[in-house]
């Protein structure tokens, strides 16, 4: 299989599928002396397993990550003080699958003869054949997505400290579409939105905050306690405390289930979600992706424009459409109403709008990326609906009987983010290598022979 990795300077092959033992991100490129913890990429992870609110699947993952390689095991040399941190080797990320049951893969392997429309299985049986790993939906599933947050993760730990912030939130959903302009109040607005997920997540406070998995101990030592979880999954979701919507906008001022700083907003999309999924259907939205402090001049012409670039986000599960800026909305504009007038001031260029989403030619333009991704609704529905048996071809009906999410926005989003850093990232190395030689050259030029 090809079409699992991503990246020129920072490359991440991904692998795995949803009950295969579990799923695998490596990533090169990370540069050394980061010190880094299963616990604060598990601090991503946790915003897009399932499990964790009304709006996502049933599936009781944990999706709690081990570091296996990329990391130095001990300091280097005595009392170096080195210990976990990045060491610029391949970084290798595993999340094993911990709720796979024999009663979830029965429900598969009952329906697998009859595609459910919407989803991959009918192609990939046609391309890969009666192997094709179809329980679960394979690597077609959206938990593959797990492994582009735990990587999009380190990435934006870099970028963080190059003075670059990336985040993203849920900007429609339902029909619901939230009224975001102020994205400097919109990143705080989805800090506290993460920090409200850590502190109320029974996972984070049992197994990290409580120290049942360090980054002292060494990998078996970790799956040992992995398996003692898995049989304590229930128990420590019971753990989880109680907290009211009120209670949470009062103390963290987000809401409790949508990730949107448009709170009013937030609410309608919730109860219009809800809605619909009492009649057995599902959802769709839109996921807005912003990125602050990008340097003028990131990305690159032609083939590898960072819009493009950010346009491979339709790679990923349910995203059925990638727009920067004004996105398809242009065609309605006039010339003089789609350009982004500059002015200069105090020695800085300044933008009176952003239709282009700080991006013009595949170079950023300094003002903030803006990326937004359709989602289409979640194709596993509970209604009847037409479908084939693929071994015979005879016309059957379906039922869905599997676990399965009202909506999927409300969990693309953290994928999204880590996408756009991933990208972001690797661009980021190319400019630098590129600024870098281009001031060596303007030094030299007049000493060269």
């Amino acid at each position: 299989m090809i079409g699992c990795h991503l990246g020129r300077l920072v490359q991440v092959s991904v692998a795995g599928g949803s009950y295969q033992d579990g799923l695998t991100a490596v990533l090169q490129g990370v540069p050394p002396g980061m010190l880094l913890t299963e616990q604060e990429i598990y601090g991503d992870l946790l915003l897009r397993k399932p499990g964790a609110d009304e709006l996502s699947s049933p599936r009781k993952e944990p999706d709690l990550p081990v570091i296996y390689t990329g990391l130095n095991a001990a300091d280097t040399i005595e009392g170096a003080g080195n210990r976990n941190h990045t060491n610029g080797t391949p970084l290798t990320i595993l999340i094993p699958n911990l709720d796979r049951h024999f009663i979830h893969i029965k429900q598969y392997q009952d329906t697998n003869r009859t595609p459910r429309p919407g989803h991959a299985s009918y192609a990939s049986f046609m391309k890969y054949g009666p192997d094709d790993d179809a329980v679960g939906a394979g690597i077609f599933s959206g938990r593959y997505t797990s492994t582009i947050v735990a990587a999009g993760y380190v990435a934006k730990r870099v970028l963080k400290a190059c003075g670059i912030e990336v985040f993203s939130y849920i900007k429609e959903m339902a029909g619901v579409r939230a009224d975001v302009t102020d994205y400097a109040a919109a990143f705080r607005q989805t800090e506290s939105y993460k920090r409200m997920r850590h502190d109320t997540d029974p996972f984070y406070q049992e197994v990290y905050v409580k120290g049942r998995v360090t980054p002292e101990m060494r990998f078996l030592e970790k799956m040992a306690a992995f398996a003692q979880i898995e049989n304590e999954i229930d128990a420590i979701r019971e753990k989880a405390p109680p907290i009211s919507p009120a209670d949470v906008r009062a103390k963290y001022g987000v809401h409790s289930v949508v990730n949107c700083p448009d709170l009013k907003a937030a609410q309608a999309m919730l109860e219009a979600v809800n809605r619909v999924t009492a009649t057995g259907d599902s959802t769709g939205g839109v996921v807005e992706v912003v990125a602050l402090g990008v340097p003028v001049g990131l990305g690159e012409p032609v083939f590898d424009k960072l819009d493009a670039e950010l346009g491979r986000m339709l790679g990923i599960g349910a995203v059925k459409g990638v727009e920067v800026g004004a996105g398809f909305a242009v065609k309605d504009m006039t010339g003089i109403q789609s350009n982004d007038a500059m002015r200069a001031s105090g020695g800085k260029v300044n933008f009176l709008t952003n239709n282009a989403g700080g991006i013009t030619g595949g170079l950023a333009t300094g003002q903030p990326i803006v990326v937004r991704l359709a989602v289409k609704p979640t194709p596993t529905i509970d209604k009847p609906q037409q479908t084939i048996d693929k071994y015979t071809l005879e016309n059957k009906p379906l039922a869905a009987i599997t676990r399965r999410d009202p909506t999927i926005a409300g969990r693309i989003w953290p994928v999204a983010e880590n996408y756009t850093a991933l990208v972001l990232l690797d661009n980021l190395m190319a400019h630098y290598g590129y600024q870098a030689m281009r001031e060596k050259v303007a030094e030299n030029l007049g000493t060269l022979p």
